[in-house]
């Protein structure tokens, strides 16, 4: 289940960052986020089980389902977001055994306000149903305080997190998740079969995230990162692609209509990265609900190397595409 001391500081975080009481035994430190939601997903999940997932959305999910012989279940994006009545309402067809949902999401950077999630887990019915909440974004919003999920309450609820993202340890391969206190004997159990444990010497680097010094290096990434997808969002508004009316509120990715500048994404995404070298990610990748014409866009990358994309792209649509 991972090292006592490490489940700890995790715990203690969500104390302190979120004013959550979440107890160190119900966390589990995995193999990476991907590992929390195998474990998960293998304990929950028989032969024919439907599982609601965001479309777009993470595409390693619907996989993980399928693995397990589960029914992955669309969720069409909503141009304002994701909405509790549509969620509640998907759930009455089929048997639907989990609604898993991401906050932030990738590939839109969409938050999910937590109005909308208390609505979605009071009505599901939970003793029999599920609610999994994908926060490996978390830390990563802009212009508002994060949140987590795990306010909600115990029963029902598992909440999966990483050290990857907004704690910058992408490669450790090191996350974690927060459970019912039921269902962690077995998550370790399974783990056991299927991993014995993350890294060790991994989780020895997790714990220095938590140190002050380094959680203010933290907030000030994530200030750079704010500033890239500001000046990413003018640069691509300006070109004339489809964005929200204001920029996403979290993670690391701008979700772009083409607006008519390519027959689909994936021809635009390997043309452009043809003439131009500029690499992108068509939507296609990310689901089925109007995804053929959509294209993602990541600001991890510098300020002028977001600038020399921007003349790119923009050659190319002179040039005629």
């Amino acid at each position: 289940a991972g090292l006592s001391d490490l489940r700890a500081a995790v715990s203690n975080y969500y104390s302190t960052r979120f004013g959550v009481a979440v107890g160190p035994r119900r966390i589990l430190i995995t193999p990476g986020a991907s590992g929390a939601l195998q474990l998960v997903l293998g304990i929950l999940i028989n032969a024919g089980d439907r599982v609601l997932l965001q479309d777009p959305g993470y595409p390693c999910n619907r996989h993980m389902v399928a693995m397990y012989a589960g029914q992955p279940g669309s969720l069409p994006l909503m141009p304002e977001g994701l909405d509790a009545r549509q969620v509640l309402s998907a759930t009455g067809t089929q048997q639907t055994r989990a609604v898993m949902l991401a906050s932030p999401a990738n590939p839109t950077g969409e938050v999910i306000p937590i109005q909308e999630l208390t609505a979605v887990y009071q009505g599901l019915d939970l003793d029999d149903q599920f609610l999994i909440v994908d926060e490996i974004y978390q830390g990563l919003e802009y212009g508002r305080r994060p949140e987590t999920a795990l306010g909600l309450g115990e029963k029902g609820l598992f909440v999966i997190n990483s050290f990857s993202k907004f704690f910058g340890m992408t490669g450790f391969r090191v996350g974690w998740v927060v459970a019912p206190q039921e269902y962690v004997e077995p998550l370790e159990r399974l783990a056991q079969n299927l991993f014995l444990a993350p890294s060790t010497i991994a989780q020895h680097a997790a714990l220095a995230v938590f140190d002050d010094a380094v959680l203010a290096e933290l907030e000030h990434r994530r200030g750079i990162l704010e500033a890239r997808r500001n000046q990413l969002y003018e640069g691509l508004s300006s070109l004339g692609f489809v964005l929200p009316d204001s920029p996403p509120s979290g993670a690391f990715y701008l979700y772009a209509g083409l607006n008519g500048m390519a027959s689909s994404g994936e021809d635009f995404a390997d043309q452009l990265l043809r003439v131009q070298q500029v690499a992108i990610t068509p939507g296609v990748d990310f689901g089925e609900q109007g995804t053929h014409d959509h294209v993602r866009f990541a600001y991890t990358t510098t300020a002028d190397r977001i600038d020399e994309g921007l003349l790119r792209i923009r050659a190319y649509l002179d040039a005629g595409g």
